[in-house]
């Protein structure tokens, strides 16, 4: 791989590392699991980023690739993680902190979204994030009459959830 092509994933991933914090936040439990996951996405990011020709914004891929990534270890049971050599190179990525004991409310509603399947996580996570409804579609693969049906159910059912907790 070129200097460039490094350069360029390394600033685009500390311009979107955060996009990552918050997936591994929702499908996981525990900061071990939560760095395991971060590593994990890093890696089929760099993997993936020689093949991304910027059709869309790389936040938007990045949010595709991780989102995958993320299900596809959650639904896995056993958890074997290919590593891939990294040409020998050291990389470092300015560690950000992630406060684990946010205000009660988000860990309601943390508690909330986990008992939403994987594509409802996904739907409501980009949803809070203020991506809009054609940004969605396009990330999960699916219409966007179809993402908004599917957020007005998930809607539903978060209010339900969150209604007997005075939230």
């Amino acid at each position: 791989m070129s200097d460039n092509l490094e350069h360029s994933f390394v600033k685009q991933l500390q311009e979107n590392q955060n996009i990552i914090h918050k997936i591994c936040r929702l499908y996981t439990n525990g900061e071990d699991a939560h760095k395991d996951l971060f590593q994990e996405i890093t890696i089929q990011l760099w993997k993936a980023f020689p093949k991304f020709r910027g059709d869309s914004k790389f936040s938007t891929w990045a949010y595709r690739v991780a989102l995958n990534t993320a299900i596809t270890l959650y639904r896995k049971t056993k958890r074997s993680i290919n590593t891939i050599e990294f040409e020998g190179r050291q990389h470092f990525l300015k560690d950000v902190e992630y406060d684990y004991e946010e205000e009660e409310q988000l860990k309601l509603m943390y508690k909330a979204v986990y008992q939403l399947n994987d594509i409802e996580k996904a739907l409501i996570f980009m949803y809070l994030e203020d991506k809009d409804y054609q940004e969605i579609s396009e990330t999960l693969g699916i219409s966007e009459v179809n993402a908004r049906v599917k957020m007005n159910r998930i809607k539903g059912k978060l209010k339900k959830i969150l209604n007997p907790l005075g939230i």
